[in-house]
Formats: C-alpha cells, structure tokens, sequence
C-alpha cells in the first residue's frame, strides 16, 4: 500500500540490466572475453553430447546421464550470456518486462534441473558401485528414461509458481537492475511492495531445494566411501574413485557458489558480490564442466577424439562394424 492507501500500479514496461559499468574500451574487452567464453563453453560441452550420442561405447546410464547435462548446461548459459554480450554492445541496456521475466523463469528452471540432474548422476554412480552385480536388473532403460524426463521437467513445473508470484508484485519505479541478468533478488528489491510472504517463500523454496540435493548427494557419495574402503585392492578403489572424482568437482562448483547466493538472498549481500558469484555459477562452471569430465576419463578422451577428427576419418570410423570387443579394446 502507499502513502494514499491505495495499491501501487505496474507502471514499469521494461527494465535496465546495469551489468558491468566501465568505459567503452572496457566494454569491448568483457565483449570479446565473454564471447570467447560463451564459444568455448558450446563448443565443449556440445563435442561432450555428440560423443556420446554418436560413440555406441557410451551408451551406458553414466555417458547418456552426461550427455543429457552436458546439453543442459549449454541450454543454461544461454539463458543469460547472449543478452548479456548484446549489453556491452548497447547503449540502452533495456530488457522488456515479459523478456526479464522469461529470462528469469528459464535460468531459474535449468538451474533447478542441474542440481536435480547432479543427484540423478550420484544415484546412478552410488548404485554402480555399491551394488554392482546389481546395477544391470536396476538401471534399466526405461528406469533412467524416466529419471532422465524427470531431470528435465522438474525445474520448470517448480519454478513456475516462483516467477507468477515475483512477477505479479506491483513495479512502479525505479526500474534500474545492478545485475547483468534478471535475477529475483533485485527483482523483489525494485517492487513497490515489501511482500514479506512471497519472500519468505522464495527463501524457504530455495533453502529445501539446495540443502535437500545437497545432503542427497553427501549421502550417495557417503555410502560410495564406505563401499569404497571395504574393497580389497587397491586397484578396485583406485577405479572406484576415478569414475565420482569428476562429479563430485561439478558438485563442489555448482553448490559451493549457488549456496552463498540463493540460500540466504537479501540486502546483506552486496551488489557486486551478487554479480560476481552468479558470473561464476552461470559461466564459468559450465565452461569448466567438459574439462573437468573429459579430462580424466579414457573413455571421453578416446570419444572426443573422433569427434575432432576430419569428416573423412569419422566415417571411416563408424565404417567399421561395432561389436562388444571393439569397446573393450578402447577401454
């Protein structure tokens, strides 16, 4: 309510994404840095799904779960880097009201889908390795299918009550956003109305979504350590690890920055840390996942390899009969 007792109007058609604010030179070079980075990060992760989509040898729960992510995170990051490079280049810096709101409502939704996918790929690690003989009758197609369509969905049915609630609060000015991206914590700052409920709502949605993935990852990777250390060789455990190493840096980057942001949002954090810490959950986790996966896996080295090759040596390659053997001898 304002000062005459009525309810404030919407009276905010669009908004500025303040971004990075520097002189133009300055804004030239985050241009060419960030779209070297946004190039790098489709690139890698798009050679991760076409390895897998096209190399019958990883066509197993763990290299499909990878390749469904590694998709994801480039359908994440370019929720925001494109709008974000059109700024540096724009004098304006406007986004519309509906175009905030999607922004937002998309972000939000891939965002909620890798932590949901983060917990689908410790399940499926924790079940291979803590009951091995029987991951085959457990993880069948139609199991991880499902877990799969759930990866994807579940972010954009529970985002979807979020963005109504945020984008029904009245606006009537100002409409200036110190972020590069609609983020809903400056969104709900800019609101005419202080509307403690659906602040209360979005950090209690925020809390139980972070904290429950989390701990539900903890607990996978805990049952896994203890699986672990009962194996007699050393070359088991060393085995064992090799497969959840580059997982668990994923986890570590991903919730280690989300947590500090979206758990406890509101004014004690400063407008700069804001943008700092979303710039390195949104882009440059995504950039480093493909390192991070490819780099100490045989297998994704050895797919990737084809992928980079000329047309020529790729059908040769896909020429040759697959059998079980031809895995086995690139393994």
């Amino acid at each position: 309510m304002n000062a005459s007792g009525r309810e404030p109007t919407n009276s905010v058609t669009h908004f500025i994404l303040l971004g990075f604010p520097s002189n133009p030179e300055m804004q030239l070079l985050f241009f060419g840095l960030f779209s070297a980075t946004y190039t790098l990060t489709l690139m890698g992760n798009a050679a991760i799904a076409c390895a897998v989509q096209w190399d019958r040898c990883l066509h197993t729960p763990m290299y499909i779960l990878l390749g469904n992510f590694s998709f994801l995170e480039m359908c994440y990051v370019s929720t925001t880097v494109p709008n974000m490079l059109a700024n540096f280049l724009s004098t304006s810096k406007s986004i519309s009201f509906v175009g905030c709101f999607t922004q937002f409502y998309f972000f939000f939704s891939f965002g909620c889908d890798e932590g949901f996918y983060l917990c689908i790929m410790a399940f499926d690690r924790c079940l291979a390795i803590c009951r091995p003989l029987h991951y085959p009758r457990i993880m069948t197609k139609e199991l991880y299918t499902g877990l799969i369509i759930f990866g994807w969905s579940c972010g954009f049915i529970l985002s979807l009550t979020l963005v109504v609630l945020i984008s029904q609060l009245p606006y009537c000015g100002p409409n200036i956003i110190n972020h590069f991206m609609c983020d809903p914590v400056p969104l709900m700052m800019l609101s005419c109305s202080d509307d403690k409920t659906i602040q209360f709502i979005y950090s209690t949605f925020n809390a139980i979504f972070m904290t429950g993935t989390f701990l539900f990852i903890l607990c996978s990777y805990a049952l896994v350590i203890l699986t672990v250390f009962r194996m007699p060789s050393a070359a088991s455990k060393r085995k064992a690890f090799s497969t959840c190493v580059s997982h668990l840096a994923v986890v570590v980057l991903f919730f280690g920055s989300i947590m500090v942001i979206y758990v406890s949002p509101g004014s004690e954090h400063p407008a700069k840390m804001q943008k700092i810490v979303t710039l390195f959950y949104s882009v440059i986790t995504p950039l480093c996942n493909p390192l991070i996966y490819s780099l100490r896996n045989k297998e994704m080295k050895a797919a990737l390899s084809k992928v980079f090759k000329s047309e020529r040596l790729v059908h040769k390659t896909y020429d040759v009969p697959f059998s079980i053997t031809t895995c086995v001898n690139k393994t």
